[in-house]
């Protein structure tokens, strides 16, 4: 109806900007709840980055290094995501294998820790990192750090590029998204601004712009049997850690079922083994806690605090429970990355399942949800009269930190999406090939955290009492490719889209790939590929890979990654062993068999199956004996807490064939080293074989002696 009007976004009203009889249209829009009057003129840019996490960001400075122009939307009004939002405890697996961009992030850690002026609350040489996250000496990074300092790095790095970044921009999406002949248009966003690019990229950790496009995606778990896995699904027999003291009651009425459940327990749950549902890992804040006096908010009750969520809690402790149920990683300046632990912590379980399809609105009451869930738990820890005593004195001596998120009093608005959309492209990364049983031939970084899922439900177990269900802890596994063809769409669905958060993934090994360095490394080589996109006028799908990875490489990347050989000085050598012995090197393998990663056993160390239980992994050692006679059969392993408790072992002898079973958590008996699994009379030539069919953990091969009995 004002077709010579001057279009506005109707949030950049002000009565300093506006004529009267403008300020007069405004109000009546607003009023008749019309949408917000798009910008006279889209932004264009060749780039068009959506989500100002360390990914966006990375992103952003990378394709400004390639010469385009680029533009970065924050929803919020904060940047850097969760690496800005508590999560100063960096997981990473393996820190060789993190290069480029990324790696630069974390040597800007580290100059910035050492300028004496970053020291408030500490002296320097006081602060001990510890873990995987450890600066070795002479290390050139630094991978633990303040929210406000990794804040602070990221504005001065994207002032150093120039990096155009605008923010509180949420995408429409609804009817934001214009899509013709398979590539994006354009993006608007809720206040009616409009970003034209010829490439996209969805740095979000709920994959909102890939799902507005059209671009396929799932949500929860799959099934074993859909990428012929084992470890995704329902894993009730995998979820051992982080669990409630046996004989919790789950109902509110103690011994009576008729009472109810007492709140977020899944009354549907746990499910069948292995199926897949809609169920998502559980959220938490990562706090930034701190016991300093003069920086602490000592905890207080929150408003809207209910007793009966933390009933559980007191229950645990009731039963037996002792320790405070938290990790509390130590940052510089006395503060922490803390984070979720044991049976009821921080982990708001099975309260999130709605969250990666939800509105903006309804989005804003979980996070909500969860910050009362977590101000009351630290509460209920410090105060309530039914903690044991011991757990209050340790929790009253941490408070939320003065200096950090300062509008929220200590607390972020950033939750800790574990894992929200997933797209579905062409190559879906699955337990397989973070176990290297599937090649990657197209990489475009690396992956090496331990599949790691935190749990997504709390049920009833078939005794009655409470239990938790969906933490699956399994690494072992060196440093893995990650494929190209997973951070773009299928073809044929949307040319000009990358995707370096959401990608196509399973949720097993989603939780590998899911740490902020490996967004950040798979953002700059999206960013990359847009780039050689818009040169070479090509979709996505169709970019000359090679010239990809000539630039990846030329810019720092890492793209594949080869360990060095171990050390042989933990190992115990062949030479030094009585009797045949046989080592796994020496053995025919079939199967998946990965090197462990403990310097301890016989000649260069042992192999492991990589907890598969599919009864596909098995090693046949085989010796041509000096003289027939009765030999005495002896197995080696390295003991762990993870391993096999029934690890099938087949003799074949003179006499015929014996079976047996070794349980690999207990230590060897025989020079800590072997067992024996019998005597038996052999002829010329004795064949052991050790497989891991209907096993309960991982199972390990090292060696097999023969020792004559006289």
């Amino acid at each position: 109806p004002f077709p010579t009007a001057p279009i506005v976004p109707v949030d950049s009203f002000s009565p300093f900007s506006m004529t009267p009889s403008f300020r007069t249209l405004a109000r009546l829009l607003l009023l008749l709840g019309l949408p917000a009057l798009a910008a006279a003129e889209p932004i264009e840019r060749d780039i068009v980055v959506y989500g100002g996490t360390s990914a966006g960001i990375v992103a952003g400075i990378q394709a400004k290094a390639m010469g385009k122009s680029v533009i970065v939307i924050e929803p919020t009004s904060r940047e850097g995501g969760l690496t800005t939002g508590g999560l100063g405890q960096t997981d990473i697996g393996n820190k060789q294998v993190i290069g480029g961009l990324s790696r630069e992030f974390y040597r800007r850690v580290a100059r910035h820790y050492a300028d004496p002026a970053a020291w408030k609350w500490q002296k320097r040489e006081e602060y001990k990192d510890s873990g995987q996250s450890r600066t070795e000496q002479g290390e050139e990074t630094m991978w633990t750090f303040e929210p406000s300092a990794a804040l602070k790095i990221y504005r001065d790095w994207i002032a150093e590029t120039d990096l155009e970044l605008v923010f509180n921009e949420r995408l429409d999406r609804e009817k934001g998204v214009v899509v013709e002949n398979g590539r994006i248009v354009s993006i608007a966003m809720e206040s009616g601004k409009i970003f034209t690019g010829k490439m996209f990229l969805d740095a979000t950790y709920e994959g909102d712009l890939l799902a507005a496009a059209g671009v396929s995606y799932t949500v929860g778990r799959e099934a074993n049997a859909q990428y012929d896995e084992t470890l995704n699904g329902v894993q009730t027999t995998m979820a051992r850690h982080h669990q409630f003291v046996k004989g919790v009651d789950p109902y509110i009425e103690k011994g009576n079922p008729a009472s109810g459940l007492l709140p977020f327990i899944d009354p549907a749950g746990p499910g069948e083994e292995g199926a897949g549902d809609h169920r998502v890992q559980a959220y938490c804040f990562r706090m930034c806690l701190t016991d300093h006096p003069d920086n602490r908010i000592p905890f207080t009750k929150p408003e809207g605090y209910e007793e009966q969520w933390y009933e559980l809690l007191l229950r645990n402790y009731e039963a037996g429970a002792t320790r405070v149920p938290w990790i509390n990683s130590s940052m510089p300046n006395r503060k922490t990355d803390t984070n979720n632990n044991f049976g009821f912590s921080t982990d708001f379980i099975g309260q999130n399942y709605d969250y990666p399809e939800a509105s903006y609105a309804e989005r804003e009451a979980i996070v909500a949800r969860h910050r009362l869930y977590q101000q009351g738990l630290v509460w209920t820890l410090a105060n309530h009269p039914r903690m044991p005593e011991t757990v209050r004195e340790q929790v009253s001596q941490w408070g939320m930190s003065k200096d950090e998120f300062t509008e929220g009093k200590g607390w972020q608005e950033q939750l800790y999406i574990r894992e929200a959309r997933r797209m579905v492209s062409g190559f879906v990364m699955t337990q397989n090939h973070c176990q290297h049983r599937e090649p990657v031939e197209r990489s475009v970084g690396m992956g090496a955290y331990t599949m790691d899922s935190h749990h997504v439900q709390r049920h009833v177990d078939a005794d009655g009492h409470v239990r938790n269900e969906g933490d699956v802890q399994v690494g072992g596994f060196p440093p893995y490719p990650i494929a190209y063809e997973a951070i773009v769409p299928k073809r044929g669905e949307c040319s000009n889209l990358l995707v370096p958060i959401c990608l196509s993934s399973t949720h097993m090994a989603f939780g590998s790939i899911r740490m902020e360095p490996v967004f950040m490394v798979l953002a700059q080589s999206a960013a990359t590929a847009a780039s050689l996109a818009i040169d070479a006028d090509v979709a996505v799908q169709d970019i000359d890979y090679d010239a990809l990875r000539v630039r990846l490489e030329a810019d720092g990347q890492i793209l594949n990654y080869t360990a060095p050989p171990p050390s042989t000085e933990h190992f115990t050598q062949l030479d030094t062993l009585d009797g045949i012995a046989v080592d796994d090197t020496m053995a025919k393998r079939v199967g998946f068999w990965q090197a462990s990663s403990l310097a301890s056993g016989i000649h260069h160390g042992c192999l492991h199956d990589g907890d598969a239980r599919d009864g596909k992994a098995s090693a046949t050692f085989t010796t041509t004996l000096p003289s027939p006679g009765v030999y005495e059969v002896q197995v080696a392993w390295v003991q762990n807490a993870n391993r096999a408790t029934k690890v099938p072992v087949r003799i074949e002898h003179a006499d015929g064939t014996a079976e047996a079973r070794v349980n690999q958590r207990e230590r060897p008996a025989i020079n800590k080293h072997f067992a024996s699994v019998g005597k038996f009379r052999f002829a010329e030539t004795g064949t052991v074989t050790i497989s891991n069919h209907d096993t309960d953990g991982y199972v390990i091969i090292d060696a097999v002696r023969w020792g004559k009995v006289e």
